[in-house]
């Protein structure tokens, strides 16, 4: 399965696709990931690439024909650029402050929507909205299973950030709102 991340700096898509790797692996996937960066600055373009499968991966390209779309800006949801090569039946998973009025893109099959924005400015205090949207992708999607990313989290934070990003992930796995077409 490929899983292509839109992002803006300082967002944690990046961090979030490492995570998510540890994670795949620790259910005994194969799983790669990578970031793609224009200028590397806080608030510019970010896209990050995750593949997994039951299978050695030796592909190491960018992702064309995702799978599954996190978006972690609402801005992206609008943009063609988003969903360029998306499969047909994909599943979107974003960072928005209401559930979308309406389908945003014909190959879209599910979506799932949280307002990580909301859920992280209140739970760790800072606009990385990753922690959330990882919540919500284990949610809307059932490929990963939360205690797996809650212990990748695990290897990446210790103490008192680590218990807010915890509640940031778990907030997003059950206040993500789903929707099938």
């Amino acid at each position: 399965m490929e899983i292509r991340f839109h992002s803006r700096g300082g967002e944690g898509a990046v961090s979030a696709c490492e995570m998510l790797v540890a994670a795949f692996a620790r259910e005994g996937k194969y799983a790669s990931g990578f970031p793609m960066f224009g200028f590397e600055r806080r608030g510019a373009p970010v896209t990050a690439f995750l593949r997994y499968s039951d299978k050695p991966i030796r592909e190491k390209t960018m992702i064309y024909t995702p799978d599954c779309l996190i978006v972690s800006d609402r801005y992206q949801v609008d943009s063609p650029m988003s969903f360029a090569g998306f499969k047909p039946n994909g599943i979107l998973v974003a960072n928005s402050r209401q559930p979308l009025e309406e389908k945003p893109n014909d190959n879209v099959k599910i979506v799932g929507t949280v307002n990580a924005s909301e859920i992280v400015l209140t739970e760790i205090g800072v606009l990385a909205v990753n922690s959330c949207l990882m919540g919500s992708f284990a949610a809307v999607t059932g490929w990963l299973q939360l205690d797996s990313i809650l212990w990748a989290l695990e290897k990446r934070f210790k103490g008192e950030l680590l218990e807010k990003n915890i509640r940031a992930v778990e907030r997003g796995f059950s206040e993500v709102t789903i929707v099938e077409y």
